[in-house]
């Protein structure tokens, strides 16, 4: 069973002796079609095997989907993504997340992969249509600065998830369209829309619902991460709300509930749990939920990610920290 973390020294111990790898020459044998050539990674000692091989953690395509006032088995405090687009709602379960990090599917007539790498707690969902083709994008089972490193089956290019760029391969330095998507309860979602779809539990052999990665965002360090660590003492594992280059902890919007700066308008609510601190998804400590929306009442993208990763993919960005 493909699994990034489990907090186990001996899978740790694994994992690290096959990591530190310099050189793209490690990598043709997996992937022979990828252009090593071209690529935006200034040093190659920062890409490290997660563990599984490439798709050892399966996307999924094409998902079958349920009204949302008939399913059930997930709690009402459990993390979905929500995406509201072309006149439909879907939700997508952090729980079948976790396990496949990936969702190519079209909604509203558009393409779309929705993304969630547990490790740096990013759910990004991007537009999948690139120079006149439509990429299906796949896990390849690497890390930078622990985030998940994506790739397209068409070119076999490595996409960094946070950012939403081509890293490596024929496709270095094409971005992808973020698109308008948020995490929110799965209680939020129902009330909002009773009669939106639901993405259906994958036929995979999967324990949804546990949580592989437990107590994971209380930990003192991120996961095969050596970079720098967040500024003004903000802790490694503690979330932040990213829009642009602009981070706001997640500290600062429970304390206010709303903040407006920055063109944007960013509110928090109690009552979704995190999706990695208990052994069950479900039972996780309260967290809350951000929307994040301009001067016209429109959503923005945006991300809630770990302080470790915003920092590291935006070294000079600049934090929102208020009083």
């Amino acid at each position: 069973m493909p699994m990034r973390l489990g907090l186990v020294s001996a899978v740790l111990a694994i994992v690290m002796t096959t990591s530190v790898v310099a050189s793209p020459e490690f990598w043709r044998n997996e992937w022979p079609d990828t252009n090593f050539e071209k690529t935006t990674v200034p040093n190659w000692v920062e890409i490290l095997s997660g563990g599984p091989p490439k798709d050892g953690i399966p996307a999924l395509s094409d998902p079958a989907f349920v009204r949302a006032s008939g399913k059930t088995g997930i709690a009402p405090t459990e993390p979905v993504i929500t995406l509201e687009m072309g006149g439909q709602a879907r939700a997508y379960p952090i729980r079948y997340l976790t396990w496949h990090e990936i969702v190519n599917d079209v909604v509203g007539g558009v393409p779309v992969a929705v993304t969630f790498c547990p490790l740096c707690n990013s759910a990004m969902t991007f537009d999948r249509r690139v120079q006149d083709r439509v990429l299906s994008f796949g896990v390849s089972g690497k890390l930078r600065h622990s985030d998940m490193i994506m790739y397209d089956r068409e070119t076999e290019s490595w996409w960094q998830q946070a950012i939403g760029e081509g890293i490596v391969g024929d496709l270095t330095g094409v971005e992808l369209t973020t698109l308008p998507s948020w995490m929110e309860s799965w209680a939020e979602f129902t009330a909002r829309h009773p009669d939106g779809l639901v993405m259906a539990e994958p036929e995979y052999n999967r324990d949804y619902g546990r949580n592989p990665y437990q107590g994971y965002d209380t930990s003192y360090k991120p996961f095969l991460y050596s970079g720098e660590m967040p500024p003004h003492g903000i802790d490694a594992l503690a979330r932040v709300i990213r829009v642009g280059d602009r981070a706001w902890p997640m500290a600062r919007l429970a304390r206010d509930s709303e903040v407006r700066e920055a063109g944007v308008v960013i509110t928090w609510r109690a009552g979704q749990v995190s999706a990695l601190d208990s052994a069950r998804i479900s039972e996780g400590r309260d967290v809350g939920s951000i929307r994040v929306r301009d001067g016209q009442g429109r959503d923005v993208p945006h991300d809630v990610m770990f302080a470790f990763a915003y920092h590291a993919f935006w070294p000079d960005g600049a934090w929102m920290l208020g009083n």
